[in-house]
Parts: C-alpha cells; structure tokens; sequence
C-alpha cells in the first residue's frame, strides 16, 4: 500500500527536558491507528511537528504528495465574532448549502450555525471543529482528543463514520472504548521510543501485559543464577585454589546484569486507594420539585430523585440539556429557580470542574497543595502514595502550581479533593487530561469507595465501572432510569440506528394528506438531485481553476466565460438549495 507518512527517527526537547526520542513509523492507505501514551509523553507535540505548527529537534517527517490531512487540533482556530457558518466555509472553502450538509450529521441546524462560534458550548464547538475537518475530504486525519466533551449520540455517529472511512487516520485518545471501537492498530509513544502494533488498543494491552511477564521471568531466573554464582563467589573468592574460578564467575555475574531488562512501566500498574470514610445508611441527598436555570430561564423543571448514601450516579444526555447546570445548582455555584435539594447532616461535599481548577493558587507548590489539602489523620506515606498514584514523583510535587499544565492541575485537584476524605464527591468530566490506565485505576478505586459520587463523564469505560444509577437528563426533564449503563448505552445505539435508517420525511401529523405527503418526498428528491448536481458543479469549477493557475501565461477568453458562467448556474442552484430546504423546517 502506498505511504502517506514516514516519520524517521524524530525527537524532541523543551528547555532541555527531553519529550521524546526516536520515534519511527510509517502509515500507509486505509490504516486506522489509535496513539496512545502517557500524558507527556509527546503525542500532540507529535501532530503539531507533522502538520508544520512545531519544528523538530532531530529526525524527518516525510509526506507523501498525494496525502491530503485534516488535523482536528485540541485548540479553537476560529476568528472573533465569526458564525458557526462562516468559520465552516471559510476553512473548508465548500459553498454554505455543503457546509450545512455535513453539519446535519452533528445536529448542527441553521439556527445554531448562525450563533457565533465562541459562544457556542464546548460540545457544539467540538461539533463544528469535527465538520469543519470533514468538509475538507482529506485522505488522512489526525485527531486529538475528538471524544472530549462529545455527548453519547455524537460520539456514537463520529465512531459510525470513522468505521466506514475509507482513507487513513491516527487518533490521539484517552478513551479506551473509543479506540477500541474504531482503531484496528495501536501506536504507543514513550519518552525513549515508539511501538508500532498490528492489532486494536485490547489485543495491544494484552500483548503488552504478556510480554511484560516474561520480561520479569526472565529477569527473574536471571536473579536466582546470580544468587546462586554469587553464593559460590563469596565461599570460594578467598581461597587459593578456586581464587581463579571466582574471578570468572564474578565475570559471568557482571555479563549477567548487562542481560537484565529494564521494565519502564507495567500497563495498569497504577492502584489509587482512596481513603476510608464512615459508612451511612441513610439518604445522601433529596431532592424536591428543583428546577435549574440562568436568570428567568428554566433548563430543567420539577426535578424530584433521591441519592442513597454509597450510590454513585452518572447523569447523562445530550449536550446543553441541562447536566452541567444541574451539577453547578447541587454544588451552590449556581442558585436554583424553585425547588429544594438538601445533602446529609454533616457532609463533606467535594467538587470538580474546570472553575475549581482555574480557581487553584498558582505560587502554591503541587506538594504543598497536596499536605494542605489532606485530612489531619492522614499520615505523610498516604499523602505521598496517592501524588505517586496521580503520577507526581518528587521532583513535580516541588514545582508551582502555576507552571503546571492544564491536565498536571487537573490530576492535583483530584487528588487534593480525594485526600480531604470526602463521603459525597461531585465530579464534571473528571479524565479529560487522564491517559486511560490512570482513567481505569480512578474509576476502579472510585468504584470501591464507600462514598457517594454524582458525576458527569463522556468516558464510557469510566462511567460503565462506576455507575450503579442512572439520571438521565431529557427534554427539560431529568429522571432516574433503571438499567445498567451498559444496557443504556445499546438503547441509544438502537434509537440513533433506527433513526438513521428512517426516511428523510415522514408523516408528522397522522391528519397529513397524501398530496402533501408526496410533495414533501418529491421536495426532498429534488434536494439531493440538486446537490449532485452541485458537487459535479464544484468539481469542475476546481479543475478550471487548477487549469488557470498552471496555464497563468496563456489566456483563454472561453474558458473565463465558461467560469463565470459555472459560477453562476451554481449560485442558483444554491440558492433553491436553500430554499426548497426552509421550506421543509
């Protein structure tokens, strides 16, 4: 298969801290490959080199001229005051109907593509950025994080269309159950190297985990033959007559200790233990008739759930419905319209999200925050375990707050608010900057807590380890379901297919007459039929245009007619377009 992309021996420092080294890979036509590593260890550096935003130390990047990529970056590129719409076309250059065309797979309708970009809420900006990189077709894709701050529909439609692509693609992920839904092989990227594996992120996991035993098997008998040389060294070294054979056995046990493996780090070695708290037995919160919202405006009415003390519920549903608001209300930093909610007699409530983050002392240091933040009866062992559990070593627990990046705060808070000794955590997107092992190990030790958690989380391997109830929020109405997530998660697979395979029109209103009913199909054909005839259009305006550029020398009053004239015929037709399509809103 033809290469796309050659990446040969490439490395990389900032202010002399090495990121990474010897990274060496190549992809080639139809290869979807998840890249995986520990935070820090380079992965978005690595795109940023790739697509010419970043330099590289050491090492070449080659790409293939036939290679078209489409890098969906973490960071906002749009400008201020620019619609959803004008952003889309402007980066893509497709014409508005296109641009509204892809933007429907998203959910993304007319109205809210003429709300400014950066007002739009981190899921519908995460939205626009996925539609703005498909409309530029490329053949391979470089994705950063796309499953963070997705909504389960969305992310269920995104993994639906990476499985049919046809071209190329690396995807940057923390979320295991995403990679593992639409990768077919893995890259792991280390500090000292880069391996390149043929299979998904589970077959890679398992791999590795094998491959780690024999390792420490090995390095294990080579343990017991050096036990065993160095007890005859130390019996015999002294004694004329087998002075000469220690000497070679002291050889053999030096070459034996070059043989040794050094074993980086063990995949899932990570165990955080989160302190005990008393158990209870009664109702951690109750909550009576609430309805939440901004100002005058209700987002979600006559809210009536309780929380048994020890239950831990995910609240789900679709972006801007209501689960962040919900969380914000319970947590005081916003004031509830009507209603009431109260939480136990004496409880100690953590919270966190993204304001606790922003809010931390920046000229705190990391382990400074950590010791502050501890229970009293903790002692310095468990503080210290639990900053190595949350991968902070010694010489980061040193380091300001402020120096710190996005993720390391997230990670500190984290662990900052576990130390507390808390009996309710409330947690909003808790591993957006979590590798997945470091995901796992939270959610399997917040899985044996004996408090109570209300979260929020796109991470669906997180959320089915965690959750033992359900609130999903709706249509302005927020209700506890009773199902296991993971049966939750097929339902809304099962709706989002169905929905998918159903006609385009349908009959609203039962009363519908069957002439209206023929003249919507006959209005929906017509819209296909005219945006073929406008992707052929586009087609042929871009080969003109290729013409003029190689051909700038030589002109051609025909072919300038034949443009315009093209440019014209497409603006109509654009234009019915547009309004065979208000006419079915």
């Amino acid at each position: 298969m033809p290469i796309l992309l050659q990446v040969n021996n490439l490395s990389k420092e900032y202010s002399g801290q090495k990121i990474f080294s010897g990274l060496s890979f190549a992809v080639s036509e139809h290869q979807k490959i998840g890249v995986i590593g520990r935070n820090g260890a380079g992965k978005s550096t690595l795109f940023r080199i790739v697509t010419g935003e970043e330099a590289t130390d050491s090492g070449e990047i080659i790409i293939h001229e036939d290679a078209s990529i489409g890098y969906l970056k973490q960071n906002a590129d749009w400008q201020t005051g620019e619609s959803g719409l004008k952003y889309l076309t402007r980066l893509s250059g497709k014409p508005d109907w296109r641009a509204q065309q892809v933007a429907s797979k998203f959910e993304l309708d007319a109205e809210k593509l003429q709300d400014e970009a950066s007002s739009l809420s981190g899921g519908w900006r995460m939205r626009l950025r996925l539609t703005a990189m498909l409309l530029k077709e490329p053949n391979l894709f470089l994705l950063d994080e796309p499953s963070n701050y997705l909504d389960l529909n969305t992310l269920i439609l995104l993994e639906d269309y990476l499985r049919a692509y046809r071209g190329s693609f690396l995807i940057i992920s923390h979320d295991r159950e995403f990679l593992k839904r639409t990768c077919n092989e893995t890259i792991e990227i280390s500090k000292t190297s880069c391996y390149h594996y043929p299979g998904n992120i589970e077959a890679y996991l398992a791999f590795k985990e094998q491959k780690l035993k024999s390792l420490m098997k090995a390095n294990a008998s080579l343990e017991r033959q050096q036990e065993h040389w160095q007890d005859f060294v130390d019996r015999f070294r002294f004694k004329a007559s087998k002075a000469k054979q220690a000497q070679a056995v002291i050889r053999k046990i030096s070459k034996l200790e070059e043989k040794r493996i050094t074993v980086e780090h063990k995949a899932g070695i990570t165990r955080i233990t989160i302190p005990t708290v008393a158990k209870k037995n009664n109702f951690a919160l109750k909550i009576n008739s609430l309805t939440i919202g901004y100002g005058q405006k209700a987002i979600v009415s006559d809210i009536d759930f309780d929380c048994r003390a020890g239950e831990k519920l995910a609240i789900l549903g679709l972006n801007g419905q209501g689960k962040t608001t919900l969380i914000k209300t319970l947590t005081g930093r916003i004031a509830p319209l009507s209603g009431t909610f109260k939480f136990a007699a004496g409880s100690h409530l953590v919270y966190h999200g993204q304001e606790e983050i922003e809010k931390m002392n920046g000229k705190e240091q990391a382990g400074d925050f950590l010791r502050r933040s501890a229970s009293s009866d903790l002692k310095t062992e468990t503080v210290l375990k639990m900053a190595g559990d949350f991968l902070f070593k010694d010489e980061e627990l040193k380091k300001a707050i402020s120096v710190l990046s996005g993720g390391e705060r997230a990670r500190l808070l984290l662990a900052g608010l576990l130390l507390s000794k808390p009996d309710i955590i409330i947690l909003d997107e808790p591993t957006c900057h979590l590798d997945f092992e470091t995901t796992e190990a939270l959610a399997n030790a917040l899985n044996k807590f004996n408090g109570t958690i209300l979260f929020s989380s796109h991470d669906r391997t997180f959320s089915s380890l965690i959750a033992t109830g359900i609130v999903e929020i709706k249509d302005g109405a927020a209700k506890r379901r009773h199902e296991e997530y993971g049966d939750y998660v097929a339902r809304l697979e099962k709706e989002l297919w169905k929905k998918m395979q159903e006609e385009p029109v349908q009959e609203k209103d039962k009363s519908m007459s069957r002439e209206k009913y023929l003249e919507n199909k006959a209005r929906i054909k017509k819209i296909q039929s005219l945006e073929w005839e406008l992707e052929k259009m586009q087609a042929y305006k871009e080969e003109l245009m290729a013409y003029f550029l190689e051909h700038y020398h030589d002109y051609k009053p025909d072919k300038v007619q034949e443009l315009e004239d093209l440019k014209r015929r497409m603006v109509d037709k654009e234009e019915l377009w547009l309004e065979l399509s208000e006419d079915g809103e």
